[in-house]
């Protein structure tokens, strides 16, 4: 099976190639700021996913059995500070030309799209309840399936995920990566017992996707998240004692304690995705057994942790 993976440099784009390599596939990897590193037979490739001639180059020089959507600005975070141009045709405007393009050729296609499309107030959700994000990355993010479903209706799978943890590339993208970059640089975080979470994990996601690869049957719009939702609180803390790292580099508050507009309980229900595939949503416990330190604060980890820091993980000549 011939895979094109956008976004393949970050958090969930890795993990996905990864998990697309194990299972055997050919991957065309895709990246937007900096070319994906992956081994041969595979390829990388660097281009501006912003311009529809590379795009639609790329895309009829390889004619892919399936088309993967990781690209975006994928938090309000991120979208801090960027042009507004910029962001909606990254977030909106390149899925709903990938899945254009998809639909030509006829190859499946998946994209990526968030747990904040919904208000928090109503927890758990479905995937047929209706949407409705108080953010603007949520807003943008709701946009995009719009897009996606209307151009590929037949071929087009909307994955809701929610926030991820794992190993990232550059080691600050994921939950522990942050809290960990925010503690170094002398931080003390906040977290609000009011916003709930079902954490999800990278490398499970990779397996999930690539499984639904093979899946032709399965498509429209799905959740994906880990076994259990816990709130922003209970989530650092737990990575913290998991760690061998005090519970007091944090401080625990209420939203009504913040002017700050907060997410809520964004927690999701899984079926009915969940009884029909192999791989199954992984404890909280699990995620953390999968956690690295990066390279930037092993120096940092070493002063301050009463444990060691796991090993460096090594997968297919590729590090991560």
């Amino acid at each position: 099976m011939k895979i094109l993976l956008a976004g393949a440099t970050g958090l969930i784009g890795n993990a996905v190639a990864q998990a697309a390599m194990r299972r055997g596939f050919e991957v065309m990897a895709v990246g937007f700021n900096r070319k994906p590193d992956l081994p041969p037979p595979h390829k990388s490739y660097q281009i501006d996913l912003r311009d529809p001639l590379a795009l639609e180059r790329l895309v009829f020089d390889h004619f892919p059995d399936v088309i993967i959507n990781a690209a975006a600005y994928s938090s309000q975070r991120l979208m801090q500070g960027q042009d507004e141009l910029l962001v909606h045709a990254l977030n909106v405007g390149f899925p709903a030309r990938l899945a254009q393009l998809a639909h030509h050729i006829s190859a499946r296609f998946y994209h990526f799209s968030t747990d904040m499309v919904f208000s928090g107030k109503h927890a758990p959700y479905r995937t047929t309840d209706l949407p409705h994000p108080n953010t603007e990355y949520g807003r943008l993010k709701l946009e995009s399936e719009r897009e996606v479903l209307k151009y590929g209706a037949n071929e087009a799978t909307v994955l809701r995920i929610t926030l991820t943890n794992g190993n990232s590339p550059g080691g600050n993208r994921s939950f522990h990566e942050r809290l960990f970059n925010r503690l170094m640089a002398g931080e003390t975080p906040v977290f609000y017992t009011e916003e709930i979470r079902q954490p999800g994990l990278a490398d499970n996601i990779g397996d999930l996707v690539t499984e639904l690869c093979e899946r032709p049957n399965l498509h429209g719009i799905f959740h994906w998240a880990g076994a259990e939702a816990l709130n922003a609180y209970e989530m650092a803390a737990c990575v913290l004692k998991h760690f061998g790292l005090p519970e007091n580099l944090i401080k625990k508050a209420k939203c009504a304690d913040e002017p700050a507009q907060r997410v809520g309980d964004l927690s999701l229900i899984l079926q009915p995705l969940a009884s029909k595939v192999k791989t199954q949503p992984p404890t909280f416990e699990q995620q953390l057994e999968t956690l690295q330190v990066s390279e930037s604060c092993r120096a940092w980890f070493e002063k301050n942790s009463s444990k060691k820091a796991p090993p460096k993980r090594f997968v297919k000549g590729v590090d991560f």
